[in-house]
C-alpha cells in the first residue's frame, strides 16, 4: 500500500489534447458502473484534470456520490434532453473538488425514454447539447463521463451517440460476461448508423476478491476477450467504496488511502496515459 501511494504521488498524470467523452455503461445492474464513473472522475480531477459528469440515471446515484442536490426542482439532464436547455445552465460544481462539475439527474428522467420517442433527432439531443457547450465554453473539460441507466433505451443511445469512447465495468462474479455480446452488438449498430467514432476503449474489472478462485478466473476470461481494452488496475471489493455514497462522497474523498481509492486512482492514471499515447 505504501509503495502504491508513493508511486501515485510520484507520477504526473498527462492531460488529453482534446476533450475525451466516455460513456460508462453496462445493462446489468450492480456491477459498479456508477461507482466507477464517479470515482474515476474524482481521481482525474484530483490529478489536475477538469472533469464533467453527466448523470443520465434516473436514480441519481452519481449526483448523490458527488454531493449534488437532485430533487425534482433542480435543473438536470432531463431539461437538457427534453426541453433543450443549454448544458451550461444545468452544471453544478461538486463540493469535493472545484475541478469536478456535474449535470445531475432527477426523477423526471424515469419517463424520458417515452418522451424522447416522439421527438425529432431523438438519438442526437445529448450530442447536440454537448457539442454546443464544448464549442461555446472558454475552458472545456478534459474529460466528460456519462453515467447511463442499467438498460439499453433511448437515454443510453443518446449517451452512445454523444461519446467517443465506451468504458465497460465488469464485476468479478458469476456470469460476468452475460449480456456483453448484446451490448457489443448495440455499439456496432450505433457506429454503423449514428456515431462512427464510438469505440469500446476501456474495460474495468470491479469487485475483485483475491481470496477466491472465481475472481481470478473471471480476470483471465475478461482479459482473453478484451486483451487490449482491459486495464491492469483492478478494483477490489471494498467496504469503504460501498460506504462512501452514504456520506455523499466518492471513496477518493471519503478515505483516500483505502485500497479502493488507490485502485481507482491507478485506473484513472492508466486511462489518462492510454489517452495521451
Amino acid at each position: 500500500m505504501a509503495r502504491r501511494r508513493q508511486a501515485l504521488q510520484a507520477q504526473q498524470v498527462p492531460l488529453p489534447a482534446r476533450t475525451r467523452i466516455m460513456t460508462v455503461v453496462n445493462q446489468k445492474g450492480g456491477v459498479g458502473k456508477t461507482t466507477s464513473a464517479v470515482n474515476l472522475a474524482a481521481a482525474l480531477a484530483q490529478g489536475g484534470a477538469r472533469v464533467l459528469v453527466l448523470d443520465l440515471d434516473p436514480q441519481g446515484n452519481a449526483s448523490t456520490a458527488l454531493g449534488i442536490d437532485h430533487h425534482a426542482d433542480v435543473m438536470s439532464t432531463y431539461d437538457v434532453l427534453i426541453d433543450g436547455e443549454p448544458l451550461a445552465s444545468t452544471i453544478a460544481t461538486s463540493p469535493q473538488d472545484d475541478k469536478l462539475q456535474v449535470v445531475p439527474s432527477t426523477i423526471h428522467l424515469a419517463g424520458a425514454d417515452l418522451e424522447l420517442a416522439g421527438m425529432e433527432r431523438r438519438e442526437h439531443r445529448l450530442r447536440e447539447a454537448l457539442d454546443r457547450f464544448l464549442t461555446e465554453t472558454t475552458v472545456p473539460p478534459h474529460y466528460v463521463f456519462i453515467d447511463c441507466p442499467p438498460s439499453l433505451g433511448l437515454l443510453t443511445i443518446n449517451a452512445f451517440t454523444a461519446a467517443t469512447e465506451v468504458l465497460l465495468p465488469i464485476q468479478c462474479e458469476y456470469y460476468a460476461l452475460e449480456g456483453v455480446t448484446q451490448l457489443l452488438d448495440t455499439i456496432d449498430r450505433i457506429k454503423a448508423h449514428l456515431n462512427p467514432t464510438l469505440d469500446l476503449s476501456t474495460v474495468l474489472l470491479t469487485m475483485f476478491d483475491g481470496r477466491t478462485l472465481l475472481s481470478r478466473q473471471v480476470v483471465d476470461e475478461v482479459k482473453a476477450h478484451f486483451p487490449t481494452q482491459t486495464l491492469e488496475a483492478i478494483i477490489p471489493r471494498s467496504v469503504r467504496v460501498s460506504e462512501a455514497p452514504g456520506y455523499g462522497q466518492t471513496v477518493i474523498a471519503y478515505d483516500p488511502n483505502s485500497p479502493g481509492a488507490l485502485s481507482y486512482r491507478e485506473a484513472a492514471a492508466e486511462i489518462a496515459r492510454r489517452g495521451a499515447a
